[in-house]
């Protein structure tokens, strides 16, 4: 296995919006990511964008946008993403104050992880909480 370099995310969730630009939006103001790339067409459309948050990244596009990774991917449906975050609670708060529709409640869970559920704007779910998986040590 080829190794890279610290700091760079091994895996990228890649989310295709009907509306990326509203995508976007939700993400960074409701969900506390921040846009570090954006490469749009000459028409606005959102080709991809990367997100991050933490030492994750996610990448989108808008739907539609044609490509061979876009056929690929056909119709796929919503996904769920779980991100690991240090205060649930006040996570919680912001995507509430930013109208995110909350779909399961901030719990404590069995397996000692504080978390929250909430579905973006094209039914995507997004779990933050206190979770965080350990990587094996090699």
């Amino acid at each position: 296995m080829t190794e890279v370099a610290a700091g760079t995310p091994t895996f990228c969730p890649a989310l295709r919006y009907r509306d990326a630009k509203a995508a976007i939006k939700q993400l960074t103001e409701a969900f506390g990511f921040r846009q570090t790339a954006l490469y749009e067409s000459e028409d606005g459309t959102v080709l991809h964008a990367e997100l991050s948050f933490g030492n994750g990244v996610v990448m989108l596009g808008t739907k539609g946008s044609g490509g061979p990774y876009e056929e690929a991917l056909g119709d796929s449906g919503p996904i769920g993403v779980y991100t690991t975050v240090t205060d649930p609670d006040a996570h919680h708060r912001r995507a509430e104050r930013a109208g995110a529709e909350i779909v399961l409640p901030l719990t404590d869970q069995d397996y000692g992880s504080r978390e929250y559920t909430a579905r973006d704007l094209e039914g995507n779910l997004w779990t933050f909480g206190t979770y965080a998986p350990a990587l094996p040590q090699s």
